[in-house]
């Protein structure tokens, strides 16, 4: 048996270290099958990890994969073999944590391509593996190489224009998903999940290993680990509150046709057809009031006590100020015209 968890063969840039600062994969690969593994094993001396295939093996992989029809994978290591930008091929034999900088932009580009949803694949450990690099309009520079760069620009009357510093760039860079909208693109991360007609307004934003079901609209945040089922709305400032942001190792997630108004947050599970009114922040202490059908009091609770449950709606009470909880009514709906693939 050759099964293979994940295979990526890309291009990337590496600093004056000799070392990977990003990679792109042109058509990443989840769980291929066994006839392929094994031309891939074979052709690349390789089983797990990642290697710079010699132009000799890429020739003998080109070959292999054009006598047995794999058309879109020769085409792919063909135009690659014509680049002068460093190359890698990376195998991954089981879903283990990655440790180098290629095999941690092949699993943000498994997510990204929708091959695997938010917490579907390991990335433990993925911040102290990724270099901090400057995002600029001639790629991506080492920030300790970048005064140099930037010096010898200048004097070249081509300055460099950094758009930002991070371990992450922006997703749209790598991977346009079908049947999005995103207004800011630099307000998505690689590693986003972005889920058919989603639409992500300017103030929108959605972190890595992270996203959205689709159809969703998004004018607020949606921090690292959540994910928002689909038809649920997140407001204009509204924020969700994520693996990296205060949830810790609680994995937050909004069900279908949830509302979260504007300005508002969740600091707990959403299960389907869930509102929280605008302005209103639920933290898994909040002291909740529970409300019956009749809207009489009938007890109180935690909001973590609540946390994945359906059909309930938060609204602070105007007038004492106590945090209430009743029955959703009403679900939200989306405009179709908005969320259409088209």
């Amino acid at each position: 048996m050759n099964n293979l968890y994940a295979f990526g063969i890309g291009i990337g840039t590496k600093n004056t270290a000799d070392e990977w600062l990003e990679v792109f994969y042109p058509t990443p690969m989840l769980n291929p099958d066994n006839d392929l593994a094994a031309i891939l094993t074979s052709s690349l001396e390789l089983n797990n990890g990642d290697i710079e295939p010699s132009s000799q093996q890429l020739a003998s992989l080109t070959s292999a994969l054009a006598q047995n029809g794999y058309k879109q994978l020769v085409e792919t290591v063909s135009a690659l073999n014509t680049s002068e930008k460093p190359i890698v091929a990376v195998m991954l034999s089981s879903d283990a944590a990655p440790v180098s900088v290629p095999q941690s932009y092949l699993k943000l580009h498994l997510l990204s391509h929708r091959l695997v949803k938010p917490h579907q694949t390991n990335i433990s450990g993925i911040f102290g593996v990724l270099k901090n690099v400057a995002w600029t309009n001639v790629g991506a520079i080492d920030i300790r190489e970048l005064p140099d760069r930037a010096l010898a620009a200048r004097i070249a009357g081509k300055p460099i224009q950094v758009d930002c510093v991070d371990k992450f760039p922006k997703m749209v860079d790598y991977i346009v998903p079908t049947g999005v909208r995103i207004a800011d693109t630099s307000r998505v991360r690689l590693g986003a999940y972005v889920g058919e007609g989603t639409t992500v307004m300017h103030e929108g934003f959605i972190n890595f290993n992270a996203g959205t079901q689709g159809p969703n609209m998004v004018e607020g945040r949606i921090s690292a680990g959540v994910f928002c089922g689909a038809g649920s709305d997140i407001g204009g400032g509204a924020s969700i509150m994520g693996t990296l942001s205060g949830g810790g190792k609680e994995v937050i997630s909004l069900g279908d046709k949830c509302l979260l108004g504007a300005n508002a947050g969740a600091g707990i599970s959403l299960g389907d057809r869930c509102t929280i009114e605008a302005g209103l922040y639920v933290t898994g202490g909040t002291i909740v009031t529970m409300l019956d059908d009749h809207r009489e009091v009938s007890g109180k609770a935690k909001a973590r006590d609540l946390s994945g449950q359906s059909d309930l709606l938060f609204r602070r009470n105007s007038i004492t100020g106590t945090v209430e909880c009743l029955t959703n009514k009403t679900a939200v709906e989306l405009n179709d015209a908005l969320h259409s693939a088209n």
